[in-house]
């Protein structure tokens, strides 16, 4: 089936956990679900866990916002997971960026840095990003003279390349998960549970309204000749889509435009 023909209608009821919107909405519906998940990615055991209230991270007006596809937090560690179906060549740049915004969140003013949590950012990709064919490929800090001597900022950052887990990976409970993410084939309870949740969030209809209007406009804007990066064009995209009644949020989601820039476009369109 090829997913560039289908309506979006078609799109919608063809859609499963591998994309990030889905993923999102039953992560958090869910949050069992998503603290199971993290226990085998991450092969740890963890007691409590807190979904984070709001998903798009600023930390000043003018620097770009971020939105987390799932973002966790335990008594020490932050977790956030990505969904990455397409390779966009800048997720270890994205990876970079994620997490020195996560750090400015986690870090309230007047703490030491030793208050810092441990923090994990973990992609699943459908693509071997890194082309050497492993399964996971994990990155922490070390010294280039020294491969031993561990940098110690307690930051690790992890891509799960799908398809080769769902064929390499050594963990059956990890592998049956892996299988489903591409193939929507459930092979145990939890991925039977993860299905449902699955046609649980298609029979959403509010969900069903956002999913669509995100698609509408991201199809607008590259039919519309914006790329992200190119501040003029990006606001032209910007005023056009606030005419649209696309909400100041969804707008600086998608196209990269501080909260203020769209709010004072926003402004002047009133006036």
């Amino acid at each position: 089936m090829d997913e560039k023909t289908l309506s979006l209608e078609e799109k919608w009821e063809n859609i499963t956990l591998a994309n990030n919107f889905i993923f999102y909405k039953v992560m958090h519906t869910h949050p069992e679900a998503c603290k199971h998940l993290l226990e085998l990615l991450l092969h740890i055991k963890i007691e409590n866990m807190e979904m984070a209230n709001e998903e798009t991270l600023i930390i000043d007006h003018d620097a770009k916002a971020i939105r987390l596809d799932v973002y966790v937090k335990d008594s020490d560690h932050v977790y956030d997971v990505e969904v990455q179906v397409v390779n966009t060549h800048d997720l270890p740049e994205r990876a970079r960026y994620y997490q020195s915004v996560m750090d400015v969140d986690m870090l309230k003013p007047g703490q030491t840095y030793r208050k810092l949590k441990d923090s994990y950012i973990i992609f699943i990709c459908m693509s071997d990003i890194f082309g050497k064919e492993l399964p996971v490929y994990t990155f922490e800090n070390t010294c280039r003279e020294d491969r031993d001597l561990k940098f110690g900022d307690r930051t690790y950052k992890l891509f799960f390349i799908a398809p080769i887990c769902a064929k390499m990976i050594k963990d059956e409970k990890l592998k049956k998960f892996f299988n489903f993410f591409i193939s929507n084939k459930t092979g145990d309870d939890y991925t039977s549970r993860l299905r449902k949740y699955v046609k649980d969030a298609r029979r959403n209809s509010d969900w069903r309204k956002q999913y669509m209007t995100v698609e509408m406009m991201q199809n607008y804007a590259f039919e519309d000749g914006m790329e992200k990066g190119e501040n003029k064009k990006a606001e032209e995209s910007a005023v056009n889509l606030l005419k649209k009644g696309i909400s100041e949020s969804i707008i600086t989601e998608c196209l990269g435009l501080p909260l203020e820039k769209v709010q004072k476009l926003a402004e002047t369109i009133k006036k």
